[in-house]
């Protein structure tokens, strides 16, 4: 589970913004979960590897991969 957060800023249509909100309600979940899932998912697609703020590596391992057990909305 991550444990740290950074601040990601962008900008939108207002338009589009606003039909992303309302199906993100309609699925109940919040805007950055969806956000957060799709980098996810955008990196594993990618290869792209990285480790989670709140994982930690056994000594001489490398980077946890973006292949994912626990899927996070």
């Amino acid at each position: 589970m991550e444990l740290k957060t950074a601040r990601l800023t962008l900008l939108i249509d207002p338009n589009k913004k606003a039909a992303f909100e309302r199906l993100c309600a309609q699925q109940d979940l919040t805007p950055s979960q969806v956000v957060r899932q799709l980098i996810r998912d955008y990196l594993a697609q990618h290869g792209a590897a990285y480790q989670a703020s709140g994982e930690t590596a056994a000594p001489g391992a490398p980077a946890a991969s973006t292949a994912r057990n626990k899927r996070r909305p």
